[in-house]
Formats: C-alpha cells, structure tokens, sequence
C-alpha cells in the first residue's frame, strides 16, 4: 500500500506562486513516475504534469507549460509542484498519483494510488 499526502495550496492572487508538494510512503519501491492532476467544479480531472522515478523525466500538460515546475526529492519520497503565474483558471483542486504500470503516462486511469487532494484558488 502507498500513501500520499499533499501539501501546499490555498489562495493567491493572479500573477501569484504557490508550491505544492506531497509525500509518499509505504511500497513505493513499486512507483514508476509520479503525477499531478487537478480537478476543477463541474469538470474532468485533467493531467498537470508527471516525473518519471527513475530518470526523472518530465512531462507537461500544454495549459501549464513554461508556468508550472515539477520536481522530486527521491531521498524523502517527495514530489513539487512548483506553479508561478497563476491564472483564475488554475483554480481546481490538485491530486498527487503514483503509478506503479510499466510505461509513465498522463492519463489519470494509469495511476494507481491517490492522495486526498489540495485546493488552489486563484482569484482575479
């Protein structure tokens, strides 16, 4: 079993930084690449980005691309989100995944462990 706990949001003004970051623990051996994905009223959860565990490839969503940063710490287990020029329509709430498939991927079906979530708000 594998746990993951966000951390990090809340409300910013457009043009603002936030910095998300979440936590595993237990199998996580298992973990083939990390993700974010976000979740906003009335909509589908949407990739964000995604870090391969190994190699540390990454991978962007193009509505985030050039803004948002994601990292790992793969000494604590720990993955970032960094997210600098927030618009309004990044307000959603963000969800930490962890895949243990064979190949990384952006879709959300290929991650098997998912943590609580976190919300961003951004206001105008």
């Amino acid at each position: 079993q594998v746990r993951l706990v966000e951390s990090g949001g809340g409300l910013v003004q457009a043009g603002g930084s936030l910095r998300l970051s979440c936590a595993a623990s237990g199998r996580t051996f298992t973990a083939i690449a990390m993700g974010w994905f976000r979740q906003a009223p009335g909509k589908e959860r949407e990739f964000v980005a995604a870090i391969s565990w190994s190699a540390g490839t990454k991978y962007y969503a193009d509505s985030i691309k050039g803004r948002f940063t994601i990292s790992r710490e793969s000494a604590k287990n720990t993955v970032y989100l960094q997210m600098n020029s927030l618009k309004p329509e990044d307000t959603a709430v963000y969800y930490c995944a962890l895949s243990s498939g064979v190949v990384v991927t952006t879709t959300h079906g290929g991650y098997d462990y998912w943590g609580q979530g976190t919300q961003v708000t951004v206001s105008s």
